[in-house]
């Protein structure tokens, strides 16, 4: 059976059409998915129930179950989502001042291989459909109705486990679903697509036409450096990356997000701060300095409060647009991985 999550809105009509129902019918039941947010066909109140058969026979409106589920005292929320093959993803809300962000997980598993990163502990199983990473969101927005509070997700980060751009036709199709005005209406300038550096992807993506966010997970201010911990960056060194970072700007008239971890002694030196303002010069670009969330695993340290400020301030004085983002979830397995890994014994607990 197909998901119903798994259609924009033009197929839904066209699938209602070679039904021998008016396109009309689409638009119904696309509001009925998302806007009403029914988890039954039998719902569709304004649908005959002689048609609501024919849907419920060939399609579904059914949500990942939840293996574990953890809340943090900020309010953060970690779900591990059991898919229909029994696969398991996770997906995260955090709540900021200005809305309600969804962390959506791209893959199962990671074939990227960041040596910092929990996620790249498990290669990658498969690929998600758009309507698996559709479910995330839902499953959320679930959580959010029963809190009983009238918030629904209003932005999305397409940063957690996979590489969305080795992912690339379905991501296309899970944003442009969540950003119809007709459905979930989360608008483009709220929707964040992160990579680890697929430039030819980049400059594929500069092209389509969306004004969704780019984030580049850079994360190294040097070859030597992203080469050691971040495998990408021997197919693709800086210079490609940037060069696809420039073309991505020209094309797509949108500023880039850099995202840079600080691992202690590793990425952290106000010599590195200097080689990053060097990389940046001519892509007007923002960067967002996150602290780390360790991984026992591994051998990396979160720099010091005190180097973070330091790196900070270095690029600041150097005319870069920084800041450093707000931690969530410090007291649950908030880091991109770490829940599904713990399922799978390949951290502690």
């Amino acid at each position: 059976m197909k998901s119903l999550y798994d259609f924009t809105l033009k197929e839904l009509q066209d699938e209602m059409v070679s039904l021998n129902q008016k396109s009309f019918r689409g638009n119904q039941v696309f509001s009925w998915v998302y806007q009403k947010r029914v988890n039954s066909i039998d719902d569709m109140s304004d649908v005959s129930v002689s048609f609501r058969e024919v849907l419920k026979e060939k399609y579904t409106l059914s949500l990942p179950e939840i293996i574990r589920e953890q809340v943090s005292y900020d309010g953060t929320v970690k779900m591990l989502l059991e898919l229909e093959d029994k696969q398991s993803v996770e997906t995260v809300l955090m709540r900021y001042d200005y809305g309600n962000a969804i962390c959506v997980s791209s893959q199962v598993g990671c074939n990227m291989g960041c040596k910092f990163c929990a996620s790249g502990l498990l290669k990658k199983q498969r690929d998600l459909k758009a309507y698996e990473m559709v479910s995330q969101v839902m499953k959320m927005q679930e959580y959010l109705d029963k809190e009983g509070k009238g918030e629904r997700v209003s932005h999305i980060v397409i940063m957690g486990s996979g590489e969305p751009f080795d992912n690339y036709e379905n991501v296309m199709r899970f944003i442009r679903i969540c950003n119809d005005q007709k459905g979930l209406a989360i608008g483009a300038r709220h929707i964040t697509v992160s990579t680890s550096g697929l430039a030819n992807k980049i400059v594929d993506y500069s092209k389509e036409g969306l004004q969704v966010n780019l984030a580049i997970s850079l994360h190294a201010s040097n070859d030597e450096t992203r080469n050691k911990i971040m495998p990408i960056n021997k197919a693709y060194p800086l210079n490609k990356l940037f060069e696809a970072i420039r073309e991505y700007s020209k094309n797509a008239d949108r500023r880039v997000t850099i995202e840079y971890i600080l691992l202690k002694g590793i990425n952290d030196s106000l010599t590195n701060a200097d080689e990053l303002v060097e990389l940046l010069k001519g892509t007007f670009a923002y960067v967002n300095l996150i602290p780390y969330n360790e991984v026992k695993e591994n051998e990396f340290r979160r720099s010091e409060k005190k180097e973070v400020r330091a790196f900070y301030e270095r690029l600041k004085s150097k005319g870069v647009n920084v800041t450093i983002r707000k931690e969530f979830g410090t007291d649950i397995d908030a880091a991109c991985g770490q829940l599904r890994a713990k399922k799978e014994g390949v951290i502690s607990e």
